[in-house]
């Protein structure tokens, strides 16, 4: 009874994996996709974030990124230009301030690309690093047994023995700097070129270090930029800068609290008539300097590319351009500003513009915009324009507004006027006022409005006083990312492997007995490992010659 049970339930499941296949056939099933979870997740994510692939992807993206940093202005370089840019782009202005693109590098995108950069560094270099330290210590792989296969090889016959003959490959080898070992009797294998991938790796931890280099400088650096007029002296704080950008973990006291006044600004001009007519040749700045208040004073120069350090304070002479003396009365005569004004260049030839605000003046607040021209085209035919950059024939043109200065209270650029409630003073023949001014002469403004005076001419000097600890590690990062790549890009990495094996064995007679195959391979594309190779078969089949070639 048990073996026709038996054979009844065999066929009974023959006929249902039958009608399964069948109905597989006629109805497939959808495959069945693993589940990665969320650790599957999270190493995918990894490996993908420290590839290779994405490391020169994120690199790529932060040069893409740093573009606007030098297409828009920056606030931390120059605050009253980013003011004017706003002030003349109020629509795509307040969007572009919105994304970050007047603080680039300080902007949560950049500084996302940035860090993403380094981890996929780090997680590229530290495997490869392991690997890498695992070839060193290991041998050349075993000799193919085929050696002719090999796209570069060389049979040669020699009289030498087999022992002999492989012990002048091996001097041969070794001669050329390669590595060498025996694993089997009659064999050879040779490895050079690990400074390769020691020069890759160096690049990318060099890349690492640049980057460490900026972070460091972000956050324990510091900037600060002023405008100093000649005859003007200047006490360093965190307060008395035009503009002071700190670093995150800067305290007030880290500034250094030198004293420093501007004696002369020395400023040369091109005058031959050419090609380069108006070109600065030389920009110098004389200054007395005490390194800390009460300090006996030194006297030093600023000079482009010559910066001065100050109590490991670089400070830098970043441009130059002219303040003119101005100084505005009531119509009773009493003075309600007088200062040294800075005009800021706008061409090659140093037509500048710049503001004078006077904020006591009765019964409206009184407001100048306009140009200083250092040399002044006298006619005005096509608008106020300097036909030179020094200053030979220097002439103010302002136009003058009254109303209200600061609207709303807010705080603006001392180079920008804003106009929002204000309205442009005209003459008693109902034309704009329009003044034009030459050192030493005043106008009266109409409806007993006052009077404006052009007193004398100043240059002023556009300074930057910086103190970055991250560059030294930039800067020694940058040499060893050179180092690295030259030796990534020169150096080849190559295998030779030598078998010899008797000629006798072969039926062969006669003095000659050895017979020696050569073979190299090559990582990449290298035109000189065809006469390592012949170097190789050569110094066997001869190594008297070999011989000669070392000594």
């Amino acid at each position: 009874m048990t073996e026709p049970t038996t054979r009844a339930t065999a066929e009974e499941e023959r006929a249902q994996r039958h009608t399964g296949s069948a109905s597989l056939s006629t109805a497939p099933r959808e495959p069945q996709l693993p589940q990665l979870g969320a650790l599957g997740m999270a190493r995918w994510a990894w490996r993908q974030l420290t590839s290779m692939r994405t490391a020169l992807f994120l690199l790529l993206l932060l040069s893409v990124a740093a573009v606007p940093g030098s297409v828009f202005p920056q606030r931390n370089i120059d605050a009253g230009r980013v003011a004017d840019y706003l002030a003349q782009n109020p629509a795509t202005g307040r969007w572009l301030d919105r994304f970050g693109f007047f603080d680039v590098y300080a902007s949560p995108w950049f500084s996302a690309i940035y860090l993403l950069l380094f981890v996929s560094l780090i997680g590229c270099i530290l495997p490869r690093s392991r690997q890498h330290l695992r070839s060193l210590r290991s041998t050349p792989p075993r000799a193919p047994a085929r050696l002719a296969r090999l796209d570069e090889h060389v049979e040669v016959t020699t009289s030498l023995s087999p022992p002999d003959a492989l012990e002048a490959a091996r001097t041969a080898l070794r001669a050329k700097r390669f590595r060498v070992h025996s694993h089997d009797a009659g064999t050879l294998s040779a490895e050079s070129g690990y400074l390769r991938e020691s020069g890759n790796l160096l690049f990318h931890l060099a890349l690492t270090g640049i980057i460490v280099g900026m972070a460091v400088g972000h956050l324990f650096g510091w900037r600060g930029d002023l405008i100093l007029a000649q005859g003007d002296e200047f006490a360093s704080s965190a307060t008395t800068y035009n503009t002071f950008s700190p670093g995150p973990l800067v305290g007030d006291d880290a500034v250094p609290g030198f004293v420093m006044q501007l004696d002369d600004l020395d400023v040369q001009f091109i005058e031959t008539p050419g090609r380069s007519f108006g070109t600065p040749r030389e920009f110098t700045a004389h200054v007395t300097v005490a390194d800390t208040p009460g300090a006996p004073p030194r006297e030093a120069d600023i000079a482009v590319n010559h910066p001065l350090v100050i109590q490991g304070s670089d400070v830098f002479l970043l441009g130059n351009g002219y303040t003119p003396v101005i100084t505005v009365r009531d119509a009773a005569g009493q003075v309600l500003y007088r200062e040294a004004t800075p005009f800021l260049a706008q061409d090659g030839n140093y037509r500048s513009v710049g503001v004078v605000k006077v904020p006591s003046a009765s019964p409206k607040q009184l407001g100048f915009t306009g140009f200083f021209l250092p040399t002044a085209e006298p006619t005005f035919a096509n608008g106020p324009v300097s036909i030179f950059p020094d200053a030979q024939n220097p002439e103010l043109a302002l136009s003058v507004w009254e109303g209200t200065l600061f609207p709303g209270g807010a705080p603006q650029s001392v180079y920008t006027l804003n106009t929002e409630q204000m309205t442009q003073v005209a003459r008693d023949d109902g034309q704009p006022a329009l003044v034009r001014l030459k050192p030493g002469q005043t106008y009266e403004l109409p409806g007993g409005r006052g009077s404006i005076t052009f007193e004398e001419v100043k240059r002023f000097a556009g300074l930057s006083i910086r103190t970055d600890p991250g560059a030294p590690v930039s800067l020694v990062s940058a040499l060893l990312a050179t180092l690295g790549l030259i030796l990534g890009l020169t150096i080849k990495r190559r295998r030779v492997f030598v078998r010899v094996r008797s000629a006798q064995d072969e039926g062969a007679t006669g003095p000659r007995a050895t017979v020696v195959t050569v073979g190299g391979l090559s990582k990449d594309s290298d035109p000189g490992l065809a006469a390592i190779v012949h170097a190789i078969g050569a110094a066997v089949h001869d190594p008297d010659a070999e011989r000669t070639d070392r000594s």
